[in-house]
């Protein structure tokens, strides 16, 4: 089971978070059929989303995060609630996978590197807030910390990774590290935890070795006094529903409405979140025309 925890240093100065997304990401490997490319890169992004939304404090919050760029890959798109929970898509499932001479994948190749991260927070009223930076590296886990500097001023260390066996492309481990400091920390403070962060090894390699999340905070917060804040499990969770989409359809005008149904008479709607098929016919959208105008 997956799970995401919060920790803070006793003084208040950092707070680190980690999650454990093996299953999330074996999960949208299956769904989307995903290359390894693509795996690599969705997994991050999905990690990174579960991170930033478990931050949300309130109930009906959500946040998305859409990188857009000029690789292969297309869009890559992550949304997760205030719980963690997350769910995602990429724009080329099947794009192709190159290696750096290390053996690891090139991510930001098939990203690509011209191009944005769009973080949207949506706290379920009023206006969501939306903060926008362009890419400066397509590797996701370093534009996550860009985007916390450059668009909320927040000092921010991200690591995300995706562990993918070489011989069969499935999803071995996945998980994720957010290391922000606090207002009012010291020079001590900064200087202990950039020492840490040096001496990281990658999260996949952690989960590898049969630490636990708190075992990760914990050594990326040595020398300090932890508590931990919250812990909890958390899934790829998908919310469409066939309400969704007559709701939607209700916005819609009769003569559009009419026109969805193919030559085959049915409407047909895939969520790209899971790839679940709703089909509506003539039938069932004559009746909503009904209510929508009763």
């Amino acid at each position: 089971m997956d799970k995401i925890i919060r920790c803070i240093t006793s003084d208040g100065a950092v707070m680190a978070s980690a999650i454990d997304a093996s299953d999330i990401v074996f999960t949208a490997k299956k769904l989307h059929n995903l290359s390894r490319s693509a795996t690599a890169a969705l997994g991050r992004l999905l990690c990174g989303a579960s991170l930033m939304g478990n931050m949300l404090k309130q109930k009906d919050a959500f946040i998305n995060l859409t990188v857009s760029a000029d690789g292969q890959l297309g869009p890559v798109v992550a949304v997760a609630d205030s719980s963690g929970n997350v769910r995602g898509y990429v724009g080329n499932p099947s794009c192709p996978t190159d290696y750096y001479n290390s053996g690891k994948i090139n991510v930001a190749k098939a990203v690509g590197k011209n191009g944005t991260l769009s973080v949207m927070r949506d706290y379920g009223s009023g206006e969501p807030y939306i903060g926008r930076v362009q890419l400066i590296s397509g590797e996701i886990a370093e534009d996550i910390t860009d985007y916390y500097a450059t668009s909320e001023q927040i000092p921010t260390v991200c690591a995300l990774g995706v562990l993918i066996d070489k011989e069969d492309g499935e999803v071995l481990l996945a998980g994720g590290l957010l290391i922000q400091l606090l207002p009012g920390a010291f020079d001590d403070t900064i200087e202990k935890l950039e020492k840490n962060i040096s001496e990281l090894e990658p999260v996949t390699t952690m989960l590898a070795k049969g630490m636990s999340i708190l075992d990760i905070c914990k050594t990326a917060l040595k020398g300090f006094e932890v508590e931990v804040l919250d812990e909890n499990p958390v899934n790829y969770v998908c919310t469409c529903s066939k309400q969704k989409l007559e709701r939607y359809f209700c916005t819609m005008s009769d003569d559009d409405i009419r026109a969805l149904p193919d030559d085959s008479g049915v409407a047909e709607a895939v969520c790209q979140f899971c790839n679940k098929k709703y089909v509506f016919t003539k039938d069932d959208l004559e009746k909503l025309i009904i209510e929508k105008n009763s």
